[in-house]
């Protein structure tokens, strides 16, 4: 089996492009990975790096080989994976990212059910609002959206996401309520900052009639993240266009309230997603499927359905 773990870290050096990324993945030190590389290479009689103090770049000979061995590896190894199953079982460690609130709201409680389904999995859940990177990372699968899918990785739609207009009741006590986007002008404004572009996002609610106007309200505060915008709302801060699954907890307890019923913006799917393999690992395959059925139940789908607001 050696060859084959000279193998695993090359590749591994490859996906991470550090020798000490590689070993912390395997369960290594540096140089013995360094080790199993310079063991390839000799193999093969073919420089796979250019290596430097500061960065470890594939030759384009190693950019070739990695092409061709590399999916075939990971064929390999998740069959060895799901050979070592016990009694056939969906086992070992699941490493998925995802947001931190959609994670603690929608996706911690269902951990009971699906450990009770499948107990010799070990979920490894990382909360971050930033995209992770799946191979980099050595991830299994993320949640998120606004995801740009990289080669190699699939997606799956798990629910549509519409911004709304919400306010406290307090707030909003002694005011008149707006009745069209344009009204929010006159409102102050919690607003979001574009990850792109690090501007305040301006949205463009579209009506269930057809017609659209700007919803652009007089900024008071800008945050980067819409469950601290949530809250800043609930306070009586100020108007905030959130995406449904922040707001939906908060609108019915009545925390918050909803501006503009019929009006909202299409911010795009949640979807689940993870590397398109032919032999996807069985702990992948059912966290996958176990999460789209939930996300696809009617009673769920209805807490994402801005109309019931």
């Amino acid at each position: 089996m050696e060859p084959l773990n000279y193998l695993e870290s090359f590749i591994h050096a490859a996906e991470t492009g550090s020798f000490s990324a590689a070993a912390r993945r395997l369960g290594l030190t540096p140089a013995a990975v360094s080790k199993n590389v310079a063991r390839l290479e000799a193999s093969l009689g073919l420089r796979l790096f250019q290596r430097s103090t500061r960065s470890l770049t594939l030759t384009s000979g190693g950019e070739r080989f990695l092409h061709q061995a590399g999916g075939a590896f990971s064929t390999l190894r998740d069959a060895f994976a799901n050979a070592a199953a016990d009694d056939g079982q969906p086992s070992g460690v699941l490493k998925v990212g995802m947001a931190l609130a959609f994670g603690r709201e929608y996706l911690l409680p269902l951990l009971d059910d699906f450990l009770q389904r499948y107990p010799a999995v070990l979920p490894d859940w990382h909360f971050d609002n930033r995209q992770v990177d799946l191979v980099g990372g050595g991830f299994d699968a993320a949640i998120g959206g606004g995801i740009e899918l990289s080669p190699g990785v699939v997606a799956r739609e798990l629910t549509k996401v519409d911004m709304v207009a919400v306010a406290s009741p307090a707030y909003m006590e002694g005011r008149e309520w707006p009745r069209h986007p344009a009204d929010l002008a006159q409102f102050d404004g919690i607003v979001r900052r574009s990850a792109g572009t690090g501007r305040a996002k301006v949205w463009t609610l579209a009506h269930d009639s057809g017609e659209q106007g700007l919803a652009a309200s007089r900024p008071r505060m800008i945050f980067d993240d819409p469950e601290a915008m949530a809250h800043a709302a609930m306070r009586g801060l100020g108007v905030a266009l959130l995406p449904m699954p922040h707001a939906a907890h908060w609108l019915k307890r009545g925390a918050l309230a909803r501006l503009l019923p019929g009006w909202h913006a299409d911010a795009g799917p949640v979807s689940i997603y993870y590397p398109s393999k032919k032999l996807l690992p069985a702990k992948t395959r059912v966290f996958v499927d176990y999460v789209v059925e939930h996300f696809r139940r009617p009673e769920v789908a209805a807490i994402f359905d801005s109309g019931n607001y």
